[in-house]
């Protein structure tokens, strides 16, 4: 999920890429929540952990079009590990050449041991330098995945992502934070995949909201995530969404845990 609101991400989610002789498993987590106010925030805390814990590598991506500090309790954690840290400076394309060099400084001194590299994910600048530190990082160990995964996620999981993902796009407040998505029927078809989709939210006042006067919220949330699930299987979907309400779920470890958490 890519938004500008923070605590989207609430799994840990693997992108594995392979080769004939490496295979490297990217890691993606939650945000640090400094005071976890739900069983749900326990859980995301816990995917961080977990991470931090058998990482052979930190990534720490900073966003230099983004002038909000990354959190120090970040920091800490790793400046506690042993683990070698790459410092990405993204978005060289958005920052001049002194913005560039004040936070080339900023991380060199405050993870000294740090590889700092400069980039531009949009324009593929660099790239190939943070990817070669990672390699010279590699431990030897047997593939952890089978070779043709590129994931550890299922295709279900990213559809509910999309859809979630236009939950934090088009509402506001606390609509986002209260609501879940789950696939409770997914067909694969040779041209046309159909999906039923449950927007689980706390309140009857925020189903309310997500469905809209006449459903024109909901209308507008099932073309825009339909379209986006389209481009990422490359085939037509037909998408059915409803809307229940479930009380509490974010503090109920049984119903976190049929949800993956």
């Amino acid at each position: 999920i890519i938004t500008y609101k923070a605590q989207t991400t609430r799994h840990r989610i693997m992108g594995i890429a392979n080769n004939d002789d490496f295979q490297i498993v990217y890691s993606d987590t939650p945000g640090i929540v400094s005071n976890p106010a739900y069983k749900l925030h326990q859980s995301m805390m816990s995917f961080v952990n977990e991470a931090l814990g058998d990482a052979d590598i930190f990534l720490l991506v900073v966003d230099l079009a983004d002038k909000k500090p990354i959190e120090q309790k970040v920091i800490e954690r790793i400046k506690k590990s042993k683990t070698p840290v790459i410092v990405v400076l993204n978005k060289t394309d958005l920052a001049d050449t002194p913005r560039q060099m004040a936070a080339a400084q900023h991380w060199q001194k405050e993870l000294p041991s740090a590889e700092i590299v400069p980039v531009s994910a949009l324009k593929r600048k660099n790239i190939d330098r943070v990817f070669g530190l990672i390699m010279n990082y590699l431990p030897e160990h047997p593939p952890y995945f089978d070779k043709s995964e590129l994931s550890n996620r299922t295709l279900r999981f990213f559809v509910s992502e999309i859809v979630r993902e236009k939950i934090f796009l088009f509402y506001e407040q606390e609509i986002p934070y209260s609501s879940e998505v789950i696939i409770e029927e997914y067909q694969e078809g040779e041209k046309l995949d159909r999906i039923r989709a449950v927007i689980i939210v706390e309140r009857e006042s925020q189903k309310a909201i997500i469905i809209g006067n006449q459903g024109s919220g909901i209308k507008k949330l099932g073309t825009e995530a339909r379209k986006d699930i389209e481009e990422f299987t490359g085939k037509k979907a037909f998408l059915e969404l409803f809307v229940k309400v479930d009380k509490d779920w974010r503090n109920n470890e049984g119903k976190l845990k049929h949800l993956g958490y």
